[in-house]
């Protein structure tokens, strides 16, 4: 059943909301096309005769968040937190086996296997251990990634200049989610170690609670920040690839394969084109990072193992395969359900979804979704 404006606006704090003004209807920035205010520009009347699937959607909430206002990034920051907190704390189960393969496989030989080991072991309550310091983790990773990306874009491109931010807009979109990722770990980094020491240790700790007060008073607060290095190699790169991979997926298959302009395509429509693309672009996110994954998960249930007893101990070829089809699977999944949230959040607050075509914008035209 659809949402009514009202009562939709009814559901979200009001602080996501700036008045209206002309600041609000146009930006130096929006006279480029594809960056930041992409698929921004006021939508053609779609023809009567189109198909319903691209039929334009309902109007946008009456109260507008202002483009890259200290309220879009509040709004970007919040849907950040729910995409990637809640999608993490779902796919548990399957991160613990990927874990336990990566860290010893001649007990967990495969993922068939490894969840039979730990049904044995640990009961079905065993495979959703970790689940508190996943959820902390990484809804404060997403907070800082989708918040300082959209941050970090327009920086980027407001130095560029418009023509050169669409020029080189694919180096733009890697240089901003690689700076988001730089802090987006130092949230992450502590609560990863923990998980990762809950997750492959049997009896170290049952939880959080317990776990991060027990880790501390082994390894010392450092201790919590040992896998940064390793974290940055697996998560800049991945992050690198997944938002320029999704922005270039999606605009292609805006350009492609619907046969209707970005604004004139529903709302869910948009929202399967965020799935879609944000799955694709998690397959090449989980190959690029493997390598650094397998690294993370062998420093942080080892203390005082290095990156060259980790190297020595898996083997190259190990470092890059090991438990890879699996984490492929949860990484394809996890990207595109992450995009899928985080664009239906931005469409609940009355902003547009993410990625797509959109021409040149005339400077003073409104903003619309």
């Amino acid at each position: 059943m659809a949402v009514s404006d009202r009562s939709r606006n009814a559901l979200l704090p009001s602080f996501l909301y700036a008045a209206p003004s002309a600041a609000a209807t146009s930006t130096p920035f929006s006279a480029v096309a594809g960056i930041g205010a992409r698929g921004l520009v006021a939508p053609s009347h779609a023809s009567a005769t189109r198909p319903a699937a691209w039929a334009r959607a309902p109007s946008e909430p009456s109260r507008k968040i202002e483009m890259y206002s200290p309220a879009f990034y509040a709004a970007c920051t919040a849907g950040g937190i729910t995409s990637c907190g809640l999608t993490h704390m779902t796919v548990t189960p399957l991160d613990l086996v990927k874990c336990n393969m990566q860290i010893d496989p001649a007990k967990y030989k495969s993922i068939s296997s490894g969840f039979g080991v730990l049904l044995k072991e640990q009961g079905a309550k065993g495979f959703f251990r970790g689940w508190v310091p996943t959820l902390i983790g990484y809804s404060g990773q997403g907070a800082c990634k989708f918040g300082f990306y959209e941050f970090f874009k327009k920086y980027y491109s407001d130095i560029a200049g418009p023509e050169n931010a669409a020029k080189y807009k694919t180096l733009i979109y890697l240089a901003g989610s690689a700076s988001a990722e730089v802090i987006a770990d130092v949230a992450l980094c502590p609560m990863e170690a923990v998980k990762v020491r809950v997750q492959t240790q049997p009896g170290f700790a049952k939880g959080l609670s317990d776990g991060f007060p027990k880790f501390v008073k082994a390894q010392g607060y450092a201790g919590l920040y040992k896998g940064i290095v390793p974290l940055w190699g697996r998560q800049i790169p991945y992050t690198m690839m997944k938002f320029a991979s999704f922005e270039t997926i999606v605009e292609n298959i805006y350009k492609y394969a619907i046969p209707a302009p970005k604004s004139e395509c529903s709302k869910s429509l948009q929202l399967g084109v965020s799935f879609a693309g944000g799955y694709v672009a998690g397959v090449f996110c989980a190959i690029v990072s493997h390598p650094a994954d397998n690294l993370v998960s062998f420093l942080n249930n080892a203390q005082g193992a290095t990156v060259g007893d980790a190297v020595k101990k898996l083997g190259l070829w190990g470092l890059f395969t090991r438990g890879l089809p699996l984490r492929i699977v949860m990484i394809g999944t996890l990207t595109g359900a992450q995009w899928g949230i985080y664009d239906a959040f931005k469409v609940m607050v009355g902003l547009p979804t993410s990625g797509g075509v959109a021409p040149p914008a005339a400077a003073g035209e409104q903003i619309k979704g």
